[in-house]
C-alpha cells in the first residue's frame, strides 16, 4: 500500500528506531497498568499538566483565549482559540484541531505546540476543541460534540479574524484523527458551509480490526506485529475500546473507511504514522484508497521504527523534531502556502496525545 506494496515492506515500518531502541534498554520503564481506566485517566492529566509547564506560556505573537461552545444538548464545552497578534496580508486560514486519547482522556491543551506553530507558521486561526469524554460519556458523544465545535467554529471565524477561503482545515491526533476523518464525511454530506479545504489525519483510527474488508486483509499486519508495542499496546486499545464502547458497524460516526456513500468530494488528506503502531495499516490502507480509487490529493508522512504518538513520548529523539518540522511542511502544503519557520518551535515538547 502506498510505497509499502508487499508483506516485507510493510512489516519493515515496525522495526524499533535504534535510538528509540537504545533508550528503552537503558530507561527499564514500568509497565502501565491497563486494567484500571480511572487510575490510567488520573496519571494521564498529571502528565499533561507538567507538559504544559514545559511548554510554558504562549508567546507574544499569538492571542490564547479560553471558550465555551455550545452543544446539541444544551451544554457548554471548553475550546481554546489561537490567533496571530498580527494577521496576514492574504487573510488567516481556520484550523480546527482535536486532541488524542483514546476518547476516554485529553483535553484541547493536547493540541497546543501543534495550535502555536500553525498561527506562527502561517498567521492561522486555531481552535482545540474538547469533546466530553468516556466513559462517562460513551459514543457518540465524542463525535457529535467535535460536529459541534466544526460548525461553532464555522459560523464564529469571520469574528476572529479568520477567512475559511483561503484555507479550512479540520484535524487531530489519535482518536482525534478518527474524529477528523468522521467530520470530514459528515461536513461533506451535510453541506457544512463555508466548506473543509482539508483534513488532518495524525496516527488515525479509521477503520476497526474486526471490520477490515477482506480485500485489504493482506496489508493490515501492524495490529499483529505492534501488538505489544510502547505506549499503545492492543491492551490499551482494548481499555478505551471498554470506556468509549463505539460502535464498529457505525461507518458514520466511527469508522470511516467503511461510509456508506465512500470518499468522494472529500477535501484534501494530509497523514503522519507512526511505524511500530498497531493503527498504522489502516492509516496507510485508507490513504491509498482515497488517493487511488477516489482520486483525492494525499500527503503521507511514515516515521518507521516509532511508537503511536512518539513525539509526544519521546519529545528528545531527533525523529520527534522530525515529526514537528514535517507537521508545519505538510500543512503548509494542505493550505498552499509557504510556511514561515523563523518563530516555530520545532523541537518536541512532551504532550498529551
Amino acid at each position: 500500500m502506498s510505497s509499502y506494496t508487499d508483506e516485507k515492506s510493510i512489516l519493515a515500518l515496525g522495526e524499533i528506531d535504534p535510538e528509540l531502541k537504545a533508550f528503552l534498554e537503558k530507561a527499564n520503564l514500568p509497565v502501565p497498568d491497563y486494567d484500571d481506566l480511572a487510575a490510567f485517566k488520573a496519571m494521564a492529566a498529571e502528565r499533561n499538566a507538567e507538559a504544559l509547564k514545559v511548554l510554558g506560556e504562549s508567546p507574544p505573537e499569538i492571542k490564547s483565549t479560553e471558550l465555551q461552545y455550545p452543544t446539541r444538548d444544551g451544554s457548554k464545552l471548553r475550546a481554546k482559540l489561537y490567533q496571530p497578534a498580527n494577521p496576514p496580508k492574504g487573510g488567516s486560514p481556520l484550523i480546527v484541531m482535536y486532541h488524542g486519547g483514546g476518547f476516554c482522556i485529553g483535553a484541547p491543551e493536547g493540541e497546543e505546540q501543534t495550535c502555536r506553530n500553525f498561527v506562527q507558521a502561517f498567521g492561522a486561526v486555531c481552535v482545540s476543541a474538547s469533546y466530553r469524554l468516556a466513559p462517562e460519556y460513551k459514543f457518540p458523544y465524542a463525535a457529535k460534540d467535535s460536529w459541534d465545535a466544526l460548525k461553532w467554529a464555522a459560523e464564529n471565524a469571520k469574528s476572529w479574524g479568520a477567512d475559511p477561503s483561503v484555507g479550512f482545515v479540520a484535524g487531530g491526533t489519535s482518536a482525534g484523527g478518527n474524529i477528523s476523518a468522521v467530520l470530514a464525511h459528515v461536513a461533506r454530506d451535510e453541506g457544512l458551509s463555508p466548506p473543509l479545504t482539508g483534513q488532518y489525519l495524525v496516527i488515525p483510527a479509521v477503520l476497526p480490526e474486526s471490520k477490515v474488508p477482506e480485500k485489504y486483509k493482506k496489508y493490515h499486519l501492524s495490529y499483529e506485529q505492534n501488538r505489544n508495542a510502547p505506549v499503545l499496546p492492543v491492551k490499551a486499545i482494548d481499555m478505551f475500546m471498554k470506556g468509549y464502547e463505539p460502535d464498529d458497524n457505525d461507518a458514520i460516526w466511527y469508522a470511516p473507511f467503511n461510509h456508506p456513500k465512500g470518499h468522494k468530494d472529500l477535501p484534501t488528506a494530509l497523514f503522519q504514522v507512526d511505524g511500530m503502531d498497531p493503527l498504522r495499516d489502516e492509516a496507510l490502507i485508507y490513504e491509498r484508497v482515497l488517493r487511488e480509487e477516489y482520486g483525492l490529493k494525499t500527503k503521507l508522512y511514515v516515521y518507521p521504527g516509532l511508537p503511536h504518538g512518539h513525539w509526544g513520548f519521546f519529545p528528545f529523539l531527533k525523529s520527534s523534531a522530525t515529526f514537528r518540522k514535517e507537521q508545519v511542511e505538510g500543512m503548509g502544503w494542505l493550505l498552499g502556502r509557504e510556511p514561515d519557520f523563523s518563530k516555530v518551535v520545532v523541537s518536541a515538547v512532551a504532550a498529551a496525545v
